[in-house]
């Protein structure tokens, strides 16, 4: 940060900043123009300005703490002299105005907005134009073709949704030039668009980009179970620590290495196996399984476990006596501002154990905080820091003198393929993957596959609106997902369903097959994914363990305490493939049950029965079952 920005006193009022005019052209270039606020923040309740129109990089506040600050500058300083001033003139009126009818962008928008455009221009400057207004439809369109064929920086291909950003910076030249002196004269593409270039459109709609990899089901389970040994483990280890760091404290002014080895000797005396770095390792460790619990049980984006501070979780009560679990943060993603989401006792558990293990770390924070405020209270960088005080997901970072900050994404996706490696993993983990994990957790547990989520969400795997009702500063996107998740599984069914070569059973089902046959039916749909996304949108689906169930309530006594009325003709009942084991297993227990004489003859009429059920289901399924008289 440079002296300036270190040293600006001058109190402000944020109206400062309302009262400016719109784009920088109204104003002449020189010592006026460079005043124009661009980023203020509040010190000891005072405002004050971070960056001015005339500094060679601004500092856009309203980033997410877990953006390292060097990803949130605009610097100027890396765009060709010609284009500097003009680049500063759009990119001031993009951050008053939006673009082209967009809304004014946030910090991670604006920011790589500034990042596409830079390289637009540094090609434009490479290839002999100094000026805005010399920018030609030719030279956009050779751009384009170059970045379809590869990375104009790196030479690698870039995907459909990288490259129509790229294309996108080029038009939002255009339509921010228009207000500045020297305005491109021709849209780059009149009659096309960025959408169009790029195919990314077409991408979006072939649902062939833009969707977070699912973990599979093994990959998930081995994670989680090695997450959550290590935060039952935690405290065993933070006892460890924290006798550590009264060793440290006694022997202060000792050579480091010195002060390592007595730490060393400690840990073997108090039964640890390791040294004092084996130590050091399992405790980043604690800090990434606890990320994994928490984001797993939770469903919350990154920058939302970014957001999570002490004291983030609390419990209530409904009127029936049940205990929920509530934990908050801000999200910024759909600006919801503070935000809650339910979420089980292990979650619980691990937020408990970052707070501990975050208390060190907090200190540090406090005690650089406290350093600035003896040198000057009205410092900027007391503000910065405390973006990050009782933030729970920090680490220091050794780049900047071992400040502490929020983790960086970056950073966190590291430590989660660290942490997948050395459970064995052949994953590529990243933090987003989360998020839709417990999604498709969730609409499968409604469907009856992961019947045990009940008893860790309650009411999120039986009626998810009765979940929402209980506290209405849930994020209600997360339903949304979860809904997504539930639409894609029945899609899914519904296929297998329409397959021609999949036998059914189960009164429903026989009627699928009969209706699939009929070449009418098939032709009042316009293609076949039409067609099953129309049945699957209409026809209410869940699995009872045993068979599909298509009722709009579940109290038919098939899907508890009469399974086998399922395979009887039921209306409402499929049965596919999937199901075939279980029937199978049923048929040899019920065989064998058949000639007990201890169930009497009654009991005896309904194992045969069941029996007889049985065989037919899976005779429709394609297994030669021989029944034998009783």
């Amino acid at each position: 940060m440079s002296s300036r920005t270190k040293s600006r006193a001058e109190a402000q009022s944020p109206a400062i900043v309302l009262e400016q005019p719109n784009d920088a052209r109204q104003l002449p270039t020189g010592p006026q123009r460079d005043a124009l606020v661009i980023s203020m923040r509040k010190v000891a309740g005072v405002w004050r300005i971070v960056s001015s129109y005339g500094d060679d990089i601004w500092w856009p506040t309203g980033s997410t703490t877990n953006v390292p600050k060097s990803n949130t500058k605009l610097d100027f300083t890396s765009i060709p002299t010609p284009f500097r001033e003009p680049l500063k003139e759009m990119t001031y009126r993009y951050m008053r105005k939006g673009c082209a009818g967009r809304k004014r962008p946030g910090a991670a928008t604006l920011e790589r907005s500034f990042r596409e455009m830079a390289i637009f221009l540094r090609y434009t400057h490479a290839h002999g134009v100094t000026a805005i207004g010399d920018i030609s439809p030719l030279l956009c369109s050779n751009y384009v073709h170059i970045s379809r064929a590869k990375n104009v920086r790196d030479g690698k291909p870039l995907s459909p949704g990288a490259l129509y950003k790229r294309i996108k910076a080029v038009s939002d030249i255009y339509h921010l030039s228009q207000y500045t002196d020297d305005p491109v004269p021709e849209h780059p593409w009149p009659n096309s668009s960025a959408d169009h270039l790029s195919g990314y459109g077409k991408s979006i709609r072939n649902n062939r980009i833009g969707i977070t990899p699912l973990i599979p089901d093994d990959v998930f389970v081995a994670l989680f179970q090695a997450a959550s040994k290590i935060v039952q483990d935690a405290p065993r280890l933070l006892d460890f620590r924290d006798s550590l760091q009264r060793i440290a404290e006694a022997k202060e002014g000792l050579h480091p290495n010195y002060i390592a080895r007595l730490k060393t000797e400690a840990l073997g005396k108090s039964g640890f196996e390791g040294t004092y770095s084996t130590l050091k390792r399992k405790l980043i460790d604690i800090r990434t399984a606890c990320y994994v619990v928490i984001a797993s049980l939770s469903g919350c984006r990154n920058h939302e476990l970014a957001n999570l501070h002490m004291d983030s979780c609390y419990s209530s009560v409904d009127d029936d006596g049940e205990l929920y679990w509530w934990m908050r943060s801000e999200s910024k993603k759909t600006f919801e501002g503070d935000t809650e989401w339910m979420v089980p006792e292990a979650a619980v558990v691990a937020l408990r154990v970052l707070e501990r293990w975050v208390a060190p770390y907090q200190g540090m924070l406090r005690h650089e905080i406290d350093g600035y405020r003896t040198q000057d209270a009205g410092d900027i960088r007391i503000a910065q820091a405390e973006d990050h005080v009782d933030a729970l997901f920090v680490g220091m970072d050794r780049r900047k003198g071992n400040l502490v900050r929020t983790l960086g994404v970056q950073t966190l996706n590291n430590d989660l393929k660290d942490f997948a490696k050395s459970c064995g993993l052949n994953w590529e983990l990243a933090s987003h993957q989360f998020r839709r994990k417990f999604a498709n957790y969730a609409a499968r547990s409604q469907f009856g596959d992961l019947r045990y989520l009940r008893e860790h969400f309650k009411h999120w795997s039986m009626d998810m609106t009765l979940g929402y009702a209980l506290n209405e500063s849930q994020e209600l996107a997360l339903y949304l997902e979860v809904q997504d998740e539930i639409d894609e599984i029945k899609e899914g069914v519904v296929d297998i369903w329409l397959n021609d070569s999949e036998p059914l059973a189960g009164g429903y089902g026989e009627s699928i097959v009969d209706w699939r046959s009929r070449a009418e039916n098939i032709i009042l749909f316009k293609s076949h994914a039409a067609m099953v996304r129309s049945i699957a949108q209409s026809t209410p689906i869940r699995s009872n363990g045993h068979a599909w169930c298509t009722a709009d309530d579940d109290l038919c006594v098939g899907n508890d305490f009469e399974r086998t009325r399922c395979g009887d003709g039921c209306n409402n009942a499929v049965i596919g493939r999937r199901h075939a084991s279980i029937y199978q297993g049923l048929y040899d227990q019920l065989k064998q049950l058949e000639t007990s004489a201890d169930i009497g003859p009654s009991g005896r009429q309904r194992v045969k029965r069941d029996v007889t059920r049985c065989a037919a289901v899976l005779g429709k399924l394609g297994h030669n079952v021989e029944e034998t008289a009783t």
